[in-house]
C-alpha cells in the first residue's frame, strides 16, 4: 500500500512540475477537526486532507508542513481550548478550523483578537457575514451550495411544493435560512418544515407529516448520518418521493449506509465530488487519497487539501507571519484541484457547485450539473 501511495504522489506531483526539492525548514499547520461525535464522518475526512496536503506540500515546496491535528469533538469550548493550545509556543502563521459551524463561530471572535488567519471549510453563512478579515472559507457557502439546492430541485426535478428537513443546528439552521430565500426567488415556497436534532434516532414523524402536508419532495439540510437515516425511513415508510441533500450525502461514506435501492431518486448539492470525477485534478487526488487512507475521499477532504494547498503555496512565496499570509490569502488566487480559489473581499474563496445523483443501482454518484456564478455551466 505504501508503495502504491508514493507511486500515485510521485505522478500527481509530476503532473504538476513538481520537482521535489530537499526540505530546509518546517512549518507547523494547527488542524482543528471533529474527529469524534456525530460529525465524525465529516471531520475524518477533513483530517485526511489536511494530512495529505501536509505531504504533498512539503514534497513540492522543499518545506516541511506538519498537520498537528486535534479533535475538537462537537463542543464549542473544546474546540476553544484546542485553539488555546495551538497558540503555545511559537504563534502559527494561520490555522485550519473545525467545520463545524458552531465551533467556527465560537472561534472567529479569538482568531480575531489573536490577529491569526483562520481557514476554513464550513458552510455556516454567518461566517463571512460577520466583517472579520482573518476568516477564509475554501467549502462553498450556503449562498452558492444552496441556490444550486433550490434551483435543482425545482428546475431540473420539477419540485414545486418541497418539505425542507434541517439540522437544529448552526450549520443547519443557516442553510434553511437560505435555501428558503432561493425557493422564494423561484416563486415557491415549502409546504413543510421540521428541524431535527443530530441526535434524533427516529425521523419517521417528520417524513409522515410532511408527506401528509402534500409534499411533492424532500429538501434534506441534515449532517451525515441524519442524512441517511432521513434517507433509509423515507424509503421504508414507502414514501416514494425524490430527495434532493445538502452536502453531506455526496460522501461516499454517508452512501455506505444505504442500500443501493434506498439512493433511487436522490440527488445532492456539493462543492466537488472528487470520487466521482473521472479525469482532471480530482481524480489524480482520489488516487493518491485512496492510496493513502484506503477509502474514498469526499468534497471536504478535497477542500480542505485545497485550503492547506494554498497556505502552503503562501509560504512558499514568504507569507511566513499572521500578517502576511492575511495578506497573501486576500489578494492572490490559487488553482486547486476541485476549482480555482480567490477571496469576493469577504473571506469566501470557493464560488463553485456541483449537483450529483444516485441510479439506485450501486452507491456511486454522478455528476449531473455544475453550477457558477447563479447558472449552470455545463
Amino acid at each position: 500500500m505504501k508503495r502504491a501511495f508514493f507511486a500515485i504522489l510521485t505522478f500527481f506531483l509530476s503532473l504538476l512540475g513538481f520537482t521535489g526539492p530537499a526540505v530546509s525548514e518546517e512549518v507547523y499547520v494547527p488542524v482543528l477537526a471533529p474527529i469524534t461525535g456525530f460529525l465524525a464522518l465529516e471531520g475524518g475526512a477533513q483530517r485526511n486532507g489536511a494530512v495529505l496536503a501536509a505531504e504533498h506540500a512539503s514534497t513540492r515546496h522543499g518545506i516541511k508542513f506538519v498537520a498537528d491535528v486535534q479533535d475538537t469533538t462537537t463542543a464549542p469550548d473544546v474546540a476553544v481550548s484546542a485553539f488555546r493550545r495551538a497558540l503555545k509556543g511559537n504563534k502559527p502563521t494561520a490555522i485550519l478550523g473545525p467545520i463545524l459551524g458552531s465551533q467556527m463561530l465560537a472561534l472567529l471572535p479569538l482568531a480575531d483578537r489573536e490577529e491569526l488567519p483562520i481557514l476554513t471549510i464550513s458552510g455556516t453563512a454567518k461566517l463571512t457575514e460577520m466583517g472579520s478579515a482573518n476568516v477564509f472559507r475554501f467549502f462553498p457557502g450556503d449562498s452558492v451550495v444552496k441556490a444550486a439546492h433550490a434551483l435543482y430541485a425545482i428546475d431540473q426535478v420539477g419540485m414545486k411544493r418541497p418539505a425542507i428537513l434541517f439540522q437544529t443546528t448552526a450549520y443547519g439552521q443557516s442553510g434553511r435560512t437560505v435555501l428558503k430565500e432561493n425557493l422564494k426567488n423561484l416563486g415557491v415556497a415549502p409546504v413543510y418544515e421540521e428541524g431535527l436534532s443530530p441526535a434524533a434516532k427516529d425521523l419517521s414523524a417528520a417524513l409522515m407529516k410532511a408527506a401528509a402536508a402534500g409534499a411533492d419532495g424532500f429538501l434534506l439540510h441534515l449532517h451525515a448520518g441524519p442524512t441517511a437515516l432521513a434517507i433509509r425511513q423515507a424509503k421504508e415508510l414507502g414514501l416514494d418521493l425524490p430527495i434532493v441533500a445538502g452536502s453531506a450525502m455526496h460522501q461516499p461514506t454517508t452512501a455506505a449506509l444505504l442500500e443501493p435501492s434506498m439512493l433511487k431518486g436522490v440527488c445532492a448539492e456539493s462543492g466537488s465530488a472528487p470520487a466521482a470525477e473521472t479525469k482532471g485534478a480530482a481524480k489524480v487526488f482520489a488516487d493518491a487519497y485512496r492510496a493513502r487512507f484506503d477509502t474514498e475521499p469526499d468534497a471536504f477532504a478535497l477542500a480542505e487539501y485545497d485550503a492547506v494547498g494554498m497556505f502552503a503555496e503562501g509560504v512558499a512565496a514568504g507569507a511566513k507571519s499572521p500578517e502576511s499570509m492575511r495578506s497573501w490569502l486576500s489578494k492572490n488566487s490559487y488553482n486547486g484541484a476541485a476549482m480555482n480559489y480567490s477571496s469576493d473581499g469577504k473571506g469566501d474563496m470557493a464560488h463553485s457547485a456541483i449537483i450529483v445523483c444516485y441510479d439506485g443501482a450501486s452507491r456511486d454518484a454522478k455528476v449531473v450539473r455544475r453550477y457558477k456564478d447563479g447558472a449552470w455551466v455545463d
